[in-house]
C-alpha cells in the first residue's frame, strides 16, 4: 500500500484564499519551505502562488514538492456550461504544466461557504427539481473534458454548498459517469456536516480520487449549530484542526484500517484551515506529518 500512496498538505493552513486576513503576512516562500521541512512530498494551490508554471516549478522543485491538485470554482448553477468549460481549460492547463493529473474543487454557485455573514446550516445552497438535472449533466461533461486531458475530476463535497450532505452525495455519484466524475472525500467536512466520515469513506472507495484529511473540534462545532455561524466564522474560531491534535474529534483509526485494506492509490492530502495567529502553521504541520508517519508508517 505505501508504495501507492504520497503524502500532502494544503497552503490553508498559511494562508486561506476565502479569509486572506489570515496568514496575510506569511509569505509563498516561508510556506512551502516550512512544507518541505515538515516532511510533505507534494502540495495544493494557494493564492499566493505563482500563476506562471515557469516560475513556479523552481521554487517547488529546490524544495522537492510536487503540486498534487488545485481548487477549481464550479459554477454551474450561476455561469453558463460554456464560460465554465472555457475556464476549466485555463485550469487544466496550469496544472498539467505542473506534472498534476488531479483537478479537484466543488460547486461554489448558490454557495454560502465565502459568506461571512450567512450562516452555514440554515443558509446552505441548495438545488431546485428542474436545477439538478443540468448541474449533474455539466459536471459530467468537465469530467469527460479531464479525462479526455488524462485527468480525474475529484469533486470535493464542502459545508455550505449544494453537495455538503451524503444525500447529496449519493445523488451526485449515482447520476454521473464512475469514469468521468470521482470524489475528493474530506472527512472533516463530512464530520461538520453531521455525517459519520468512516462510514462515508467505506461507501465511497470505489470513486474516491483524492483524501483531504482534516480533524474537527467539537467545542466549536456545537458553537456553530447552536448560534447559527456562518462556515467562515466557524474556521476562524477553529472549528478544524490537523490530524493528530488532542482537541480533534475525529477516530482515525478505523479510517486508517479501511484505507490500509484497500488498493488506494493517490495522495493523501492534510488540509486544515485554521487562523495561523493561533496555530502555527509549521507546528501544525509537523503535528500531522509525525500522526500519519506514526499511524500509516509513511
Amino acid at each position: 500500500m505505501k508504495e501507492n500512496l504520497r503524502i500532502g498538505i494544503a497552503p490553508i493552513g498559511w494562508t486561506n484564499d476565502d479569509l486572506p486576513e489570515l496568514g496575510g503576512e506569511i509569505t509563498f516562500e516561508q510556506c512551502i519551505s516550512e512544507m518541505a521541512l515538515a516532511g510533505y512530498q507534494g502540495c495544493e494551490v494557494g493564492n499566493k502562488f505563482p500563476k506562471d508554471p515557469e516560475v513556479l516549478r523552481p521554487f517547488l522543485e529546490i524544495r522537492n514538492l510536487r503540486i498534487c491538485n488545485q481548487w477549481f470554482d464550479y459554477k454551474l448553477t450561476t455561469e453558463s456550461l460554456p464560460d465554465n468549460i472555457d475556464r476549466f481549460h485555463r485550469h487544466l492547463d496550469f496544472l498539467e504544466a505542473m506534472g498534476a493529473d488531479i483537478v479537484g474543487g466543488g460547486e461554489v454557485g448558490k454557495s454560502c461557504q465565502g459568506k461571512i455573514d450567512t450562516p452555514v446550516f440554515t443558509g446552505k445552497g441548495k438545488l431546485t427539481p428542474e436545477e439538478w438535472k443540468p448541474f449533474l449533466e455539466g459536471i459530467n461533461r468537465l469530467g469527460q473534458i479531464a479525462r479526455d486531458r488524462g485527468f480525474r475530476l475529484a469533486f470535493h463535497h464542502h459545508m455550505g454548498s449544494v453537495i455538503q450532505t451524503v444525500e447529496e452525495t449519493d445523488r451526485l455519484l449515482e447520476n454521473t459517469d464512475a469514469d468521468n466524475v470521482w470524489l475528493n472525500y474530506d472527512c472533516g467536512h463530512f464530520a461538520f456536516a453531521g455525517e459519520d466520515p468512516v462510514i462515508a469513506f467505506a461507501r465511497y472507495l470505489p470513486r474516491i480520487a483524492h483524501i483531504h484529511l482534516k480533524d474537527v473540534r467539537k467545542n466549536v462545532l456545537t458553537r456553530v449549530r447552536v448560534e447559527n455561524w456562518s462556515f467562515l466564522k466557524g474556521v476562524k474560531a477553529g472549528v478544524f484542526t490537523v490530524p493528530g491534535d488532542p482537541e480533534g474529534s475525529i477516530d482515525f483509526g478505523p479510517l486508517f484500517k479501511l484505507l490500509r485494506e484497500t488498493d488506494y492509490s493517490g495522495w493523501l492530502v492534510v488540509e486544515a484551515e485554521q487562523d495561523p495567529s493561533k496555530a502555527n502553521p509549521f507546528q501544525y504541520a509537523k503535528m500531522a506529518r509525525t500522526f500519519l508517519r506514526d499511524q500509516l508508517d509513511l
